[in-house]
């Protein structure tokens, strides 16, 4: 049975050349995801080893700790008693924060994110000075030697930079290596003189962090334990092993989530390819239906049958999965060099395929192939040898259809329940769960709906005469092949449109927000979300033109024992420029200790106009606020909302979220340059009007959408495949029936046209469903968003609807071109004689 299986597989080996693309295509996506990102991962947390191994103790405050403003609460005296414990060489405060650096035209150097400032003290070992010397006074800066050398920045440049707002012009004194992480992800590190970086990221003489460095015999962990010791409440000491590991540990943990979401994509393909697998296997041993039931007359068990088949998908698996892995480990070879060819900065370090990445590898391909393969195969075993020497092809009984249609229903029923349960519920896990049985369940009824929904294509078929009418029947004559083939479509597109869907209706809801809420005309705000500098929204307001101005300030403060959100804006100027919805009360008498409060943390706390509010702010100062107003809350405004001049003396620094600003005649480009020339041409601060802010939404969606579209891409390829496979095997089991149709007088144009028909008749059914569930999942977690987003509202965006219906369609002519032209090639006479 061995042999057998084997000489089966080489003697259809160009039959099973479209499982085998399909695995491999499945298989490569997963290897070049685990190589790649395993790769990337190796790489950081080297950087991290190494950005540490020079700190032997580091000194930190702990999360709880920080006040309002996350300040340090490290002093020099502090430096100076660690200084003084035993086995300690030496003892360095630092102090850092955020700094966006412009290159020559301007623009922000690195992703925002990762771009830092700190301090630089003579002799840091962390830091060795490549060119020039380290910053010695206010307005030197030195660079880190990635950052200088994408910029082309020298020692002796000037450069512009910011921290929390304001503009800086420091000349460059030195150039710098580092092993720092975010550098290596492509930030910048800009270096200050000690005194400057305190005055810039925390207060003079406070530290954010103090680093230890060991005598020669002393351990980290004995140190470690020294020093926590002599340190301040709310400051701890971790070794450098551990403040490494911390830092692997967060660089992995990022792989893992990009890992995660890449295998999502991966196993979306794999998961479209057991339908082009199955559907293959099916064609197959219903091809040699005589073959293997003479092999049951001879002997043979259902077992060795059964055995027989599936050794057959272990050898197509194993193949396909070889060729994937090396794929895969080219993709992730390519991908690197991309990121690198793009201006992605990765640190340096070997491709790493590790044994668990080709095991991984290997064993998926080869389980796919075998899992999708085990029901064609058992078909196979319980096939009579009787019945199967008298019929070529043995279709599945009325029993097995009623059974599949009866176990469809229940599963299609079951999810439905179960999303609108969980739209009633608000359990987003019930959603996922009621989803995927849906998908299932209609999956398995796709037999059964696809007589309907191909029979209400006859009208637009009949216009191609006896092309079209073949065609529409040669679709439903084998239900089961349709099914599978429409199906892998259907998954592929049901996830495009559910996704197209939210992400527009979120859109529009956002547009709807901006424009209901905000009446300012801009808001000002970092490129990287962090604070702004007081002085900020200070400039702006002495702006000619500039009617109004409030900053938006973001903090928490403890009412009883519940934590609750506070809003600053300023209170006599906040009408002009935002209208949230009031449920109860107004503007009218809001400053002071009087507060508006969001709906659901009124009826959360039971507040209403007149309630009083006992708060204790982050700086431990308790105050008594009156609630004077009720408002819905949305994307800018929720939580208590407070006179900034009531908040601003529990904060302390950089606080200011976002500035909302009005001017006088409303937005025009050229008040927009006169903000944007007033605060320096900031790279690092945003200046946008409502038109902007919704292009922001809308770009950032469209990225996420056009990244999906590409990884979901690889799916669609494996849909085409199967379409291909389905023609070309169908094409294969006609041959006697296309041979009578071209003696009868069907020319070869009218074989290509009913091939080329009953393809795009699979794929748009296909389409059709995948559409239709699509918009039904869009609408459904639709419903969940609408608790968290008040103007979120169902759009169905007709245009890219139609254009997924016009791909699928697409799809099913390309798919089409090579069985047709194989089709109205056949000779008329061999073909007529096959069996």
């Amino acid at each position: 049975m061995l042999k057998t299986a084997l000489r089966n597989v080489l003697a259809h080996k160009a039959r099973l050349l479209m499982t085998v693309l399909a695995v491999l295509l499945g298989t490569a996506f997963v290897a070049g995801t685990l190589v790649f990102t395993s790769t990337l991962s190796s790489a950081y947390e080297k950087s991290a080893v190494r950005g540490a191994q020079d700190i032997d103790v580091a000194v930190r405050l702990e999360e709880d700790s920080q006040n309002a403003a996350g300040k340090a609460v490290l002093t020099a005296s502090t430096v100076q008693r660690l200084s003084e414990l035993p086995g300690v060489r030496n003892a360095n405060g630092t102090v850092t924060g955020d700094t966006a650096l412009a290159d020559k035209k301007g623009d922000l150097v690195g992703d925002g994110w990762s771009s830092k400032g700190g301090n630089w003290a003579e002799g840091d070992p962390r830091y060795p000075m490549e060119k020039g010397r380290g910053p010695l006074k206010g307005g030197e800066v030195a660079l880190d030697s990635h950052t200088a050398e994408r910029t082309g920045y020298r020692v002796g440049d000037t450069v512009r930079l910011s921290v929390a707002g304001p503009v800086r012009t420091e000349k460059v004194t030195g150039i710098f290596r580092t092993d720092d992480g975010g550098v290596a992800a492509g930030g910048s590190l800009v270096l200050f003189d000690t005194a400057s970086a305190q005055r810039l990221f925390a207060e003079p003489g406070r530290w954010t962090g103090i680093e230890l460095r060991a005598e020669e015999g002393v351990s980290q962990t004995a140190l470690a334990a020294r020093a926590e010791k002599a340190l301040p409440t709310g400051a701890e000491a971790v070794t450098g092993k551990r403040l490494a590991k911390e830092q692997a540990d967060s660089a992995r943990g990022q792989m893992d989530t990009l890992r995660t979401g890449l295998l999502a994509f991966a196993g979306i393909a794999l998961f479209v390819g057991i339908f082009l697998i199955a559907n293959t296997f099916s064609m197959l041993v219903a091809q040699r239906t005589a073959e293997l039931a003479l092999m049951r007359a001879l002997g043979a068990s259902r077992r060795q049958v059964t055995r027989s088949v599936l050794i057959e998908a272990l050898a197509v698996g194993l193949i396909a999965s070889a060729g994937g892995l090396a794929a895969g480990v080219a993709i992730g070879a390519g991908l690197r060099s991309l990121l690198n060819a793009s201006g992605q900065t990765i640190p340096d370090g070997p491709l790493v395929i590790s044994p668990s990445t080709v095991l991984i590898s290997l064993l998926t391909g080869v389980v796919v192939t075998v899992f999708a393969a085990r029901m064609p195969a058992r078909r196979a075993a319980k096939t009579p040898p009787v019945a199967a020497m008298n019929s070529v092809h043995a279709a599945a009984g009325g029993r097995s259809l009623l059974w599949r249609n009866s176990l469809g229903a229940l599963l299609t029923a079951a999810g439905a329940v179960g999303v609108l349960a969980a739209i009633s519920s608000k359990d987003k896990l019930l959603m996922g769960g009621g989803a995927a049985l849906l998908v299932i369940g209609v999956f398995v009824l796709t037999p059964l709906l696809s007589r309907p929904v191909i029979a209400a294509a006859a009208p637009l078929l009949r216009p191609f005469g006896i092309s079209g009418k073949l065609a529409r029947r040669n679709a439903v004559r084998a239900p089961r092949r349709t099914a599978a083939t429409a199906s892998a479509l259907m998954v592929g597109l049901t996830l495009v449109t559910g996704l197209t869907v939210v992400a527009g209706s979120v859109a529009q809801a956002i547009d709807k927000m901006a424009a209901d809420s905000v009446k300012a005309d801009y808001t000002v705000s970092m490129t990287n979300l962090r604070p702004l500098s007081p002085e900020v929204e200070r400039t702006l307001a002495e702006q000619p033109g500039v009617t109004a101005t409030s900053p938006l300030q973001i903090a928490t403060a403890k009412s009883g024992d519940k934590e609750v959100r506070l809003t600053g804006v300023d209170a006599d100027q906040i009408a002009q420029l935002a209208a949230p919805e009031f449920v109860d009360g107004s503007w009218r008498g809001f400053g002071g200790d009087k507060v508006a409060v969001d709906k659901a943390t009124a009826e959360k706390n039971n507040w209403k106009p007149g309630s009083t509010v006992p708060v204790r702010y982050e700086d431990g100062r308790s105050d008594k606020l009156t609630v004077s107003a009720v408002y819905e809350d949305n994307a800018m405004f929720s939580g208590v909302m407070l006179d900034s001049a009531t908040l601003a003396p529990h904060l302390r620094g950089a606080t200011d979220q976002q500035v909302l600003v009005a001017v006088d005649g409303g937005p025009s480009d050229a008040a927009k340059e006169r903000l944007e020339d007033a605060l320096g041409n900031n790279p690092a601060v945003a200046v946008k009007n409502k038109e902007d802010v919704s292009d922001d939404f809308s770009s950032a969606f469209n990225l996420l959408l056009n990244m999906v579209y590409g990884l979901l891409g690889m799916a669609v390829l494996v849909a085409v495949l199967g379409v291909v496979n389905t023609l070309a095997m169908s094409v294969y089991e006609r041959q006697q029936e296309l041979g009578m149709l071209r003696a009868i007088g069907l020319d070869r144009r009218r074989v290509k046209r009913m091939v080329r028909l009953e393809s795009l008749t699979i794929s748009l059914f296909g389409g059709v469903m995948g559409v239709a569930l699509g918009v039904f999942f869009g609408w459904a977690v639709g419903q969940l968003i609408g608790d968290s987003l008040s103007t979120y509202e169902l759009v169905l965006p007709w245009p890219r609807l139609i254009l997924f219906l016009f791909l699928a369609g697409v799809v099913g002519v390309l798919a089409a071109l090579w069985p047709a032209r194989r089709a109205a090639r056949l000779n008329v006479l061999q073909a007529i004689k096959a069996q």
